[in-house]
């Protein structure tokens, strides 16, 4: 029963965010909520010694990132979910973001684990690891809700942070602000690799809590791992958040340049598109339909992927639209919306995340237009 309370809770979520990510007809890039991991009687991840806290590093990075953003940008307002050591539910993080109906989510972390050896910078976006190789860093970080009281299942519509079955749920979340996140961290993983730290473990998907109920692009960043001894002596160096928190706000100034001069940023802005039937791209792709129609998208990755990839499940009636950096995937072309929801019943069988998008004259545009 809870499961099912969870699953009904997100896909509403999922039509939610899909809607109001096709509803933007403009963007500008006005609010930021900056998210320091952990606080007050949640130390976060703690050093082998147990002299250094996660929540102290995260805090530090953030106001110095909030900090740059407002010298750089005072158009943008800057929102923290926390400026002090004090303790913040998981679900308050959330609901701060979209109280202030903010544009841009992002969470920092430090990351731990039991081994000694892990090292590196990694960027995370709401979703679920097919390999489940980060399944011990997310249940690590998704267990904090246990120090919200007895009703934290309650809190969070059943979800139990340590039995693997609550995570399955979290599919559903391949939503429209999907790409826009996925745009965000790649940027934070390029600018990442000038180091202080210099292993790059990529940019990855999993189902962090924190970033369930944000209506907006978010991100989660882990800085470093305060569990290896290399990391732990650049995270415990003041000197370098100065240079984690300038990596990110690159990476912020390059996405806000992106987002307003529309250089498709997901489903916000028209974008013109070039399209190619996945089963024959080793020819030139055929000139795009100009008609209005409604299509079914179901996938968005920076690649091509092969006619047969496993992400299809089988199927071959996929094409895909080029829309800047981004390879939209999508099933059928329908005249009308209501037969683009039919068929997208039909597709969530197989796609839970598909959404409806709407096409005209070569350019997504959102669907009330």
């Amino acid at each position: 029963m809870p499961h099912r309370i969870l699953l009904a809770t997100i896909s509403l979520l999922l039509i939610c965010s899909s809607l109001q990510g096709q509803e933007r007809a403009s963007f500008q890039l006005r609010k930021v909520v900056i998210d320091p991991g952990h606080g007050g009687k949640d130390p976060g991840t703690i050093s082998p010694d147990g002299k250094v806290f996660e929540k102290n590093i995260t805090l530090s990075v953030s106001l110095k990132l909030g900090q740059l953003i407002k010298d750089n940008y005072p158009d943008v307002e800057v929102i923290y979910t926390r400026k002090t050591d004090i303790f913040i539910p998981l679900n308050e993080r959330s609901r701060i973001a979209n109280k202030h109906k903010a544009d841009l989510f992002i969470s920092i972390h430090v990351n731990g684990v039991i081994s000694r050896t892990p090292s590196g910078f990694e960027t995370f976006v709401m979703g679920i690891d097919k390999t489940n190789s980060n399944f011990e860093v997310t249940m690590l970080e998704n267990s904090v809700i246990m120090l919200e009281g007895d009703d934290y299942s309650t809190k969070y519509e059943g979800f139990n942070p340590n039995d693997p079955e609550s995570y399955i749920v979290f599919s559903l979340l391949q939503n429209a602000h999907l790409e826009q996140s996925l745009i965000m961290a790649s940027l934070v993983q390029k600018h990442f690799a000038n180091g202080p730290i210099k292993v790059n473990r990529g940019l990855k998907q999993a189902p962090f809590l924190v970033l369930w109920k944000t209506s907006m692009p978010g991100i989660l960043v882990e800085l470093g791992f305060i569990t290896n001894q290399n990391d732990l002596r650049v995270l415990n160096d003041k000197k370098n958040h100065d240079k984690f928190a300038e990596s990110i706000f690159n990476a912020f100034k390059e996405f806000k340049t992106q987002y307003e001069k529309g250089n498709d940023i997901g489903n916000y802005l028209p974008v013109p598109i070039k399209e190619t039937d996945t089963s024959q791209q080793a020819k030139p792709a055929a000139k795009a339909d100009t008609t209005e129609h409604f299509r079914v998208q179901i996938l968005a990755v920076s690649k091509v992927l092969p006619s047969g990839s496993r992400d299809f499940k089988g199927r071959r009636d996929i094409s895909y639209i080029k829309a800047g950096n981004l390879h939209k995937y999508t099933i059928g072309k329908y005249i009308t919306i209501d037969e683009a929801k039919e068929a997208q019943s039909e597709i969530r069988k197989q796609f839970p995340q598909a959404f409806i998008i709407k096409v005209r004259n070569n350019t997504i545009v959102p669907l009330n237009n």
